[in-house]
């Protein structure tokens, strides 16, 4: 029922994009961001997905050694602490009047997608490798560990879509503006992969961390840090949404454990 009425949201925003309300300044806005977040989007992941197969071994990045340590620790760090800052509610506020005029609010959820795309793909593309390879994977140990990491970005693409794929790669906003309609988000998921943890798209995030096949001392440093954002980020998150739904997320919090699935499953009414 939860994934019928997610189709039928993607469906009715789909809808809204073929047959926009009328307003040609507004459609090209939402249309030149619609296409800008999307090719981001895709480009920022590509880069991802390439960079972290190779072990973060080949990128663009020419930094001179040891200067380079610091410029891809900053390069780390840019990524989760703008992607939490943008969040608070302050955060919100400065998407809001990144875009000038009266859409910059419904436009502020597509232009986060946008600035967390642009930082991967920058951290991605430009990380300057040390030039040293551990370890890598051959034969059929390549095969099974590659494996490994396709099936750790399928978790993660399905937990997005379980979380509301339209928040998370940035179409809801600009779709909305076709329709001339306010913001829907997501109501908050308990459904599929949320079902069995509380944050998956973190977990499956970190998979895709440490099941790469060529492992250097920059992906080490790479899953290490990253791996921490994924375990402590979402306590901020998890602080949002106890504001939000109250006594719903309480009982969901004690009925789902945060990152690792449990043996059994007891309810709130004591049930297993």
């Amino acid at each position: 029922m939860a994934t019928e009425m997610h189709s039928e949201r993607i469906l009715a925003l789909i809808r809204g994009v073929l047959d926009p309300a009328p307003g040609r300044g507004r459609i090209a806005l939402a249309l030149i961001f619609g296409a800008t977040v999307h090719l981001v989007f895709a480009a920022g992941a590509l880069a991802m997905i390439v960079a972290m197969y190779f072990g973060m071994s080949k990128s663009f990045g020419k930094v001179a050694w040891p200067y380079a340590a610091l410029v891809n620790g900053l390069l780390i760090l840019q990524f989760p602490i703008a992607h939490s800052l943008l969040l608070t509610g302050r955060g919100m506020q400065v998407l809001s009047r990144l875009v000038p005029g009266p859409h910059g609010g419904t436009l502020g959820t597509t232009t986060y997608a946008i600035i967390a795309s642009l930082q991967l793909f920058v951290l991605f593309t430009f990380w300057t490798p040390s030039g040293i390879i551990w370890w890598q994977a051959e034969g059929w140990v390549l095969f099974l560990i590659t494996s490994l990491y396709g099936l750790s970005w399928f978790l993660l693409i399905k937990a997005s879509w379980d979380a509301g794929a339209e928040v998370q790669a940035g179409a809801l906003g600009w779709m909305s503006l076709m329709k001339n309609t306010k913001l829907r988000f997501p109501d908050m998921p308990t459904t599929g992969l949320f079902r069995i943890i509380r944050q998956p798209i973190y977990v499956a995030f970190a998979l895709t961390l440490w099941t790469v096949p060529v492992w250097t001392p920059d992906q080490l440093a790479l899953a290490i840090a990253f791996t921490a954002y994924c375990l402590l980020a979402p306590k901020l998150k998890e602080r949002r949404f106890e504001k939000r739904y109250g006594d719903r997320f309480r009982d969901y919090k004690k009925d789902v454990p945060y990152a690792v699935p449990a043996l059994t499953r007891t309810a709130s009414n004591g049930k297993t």
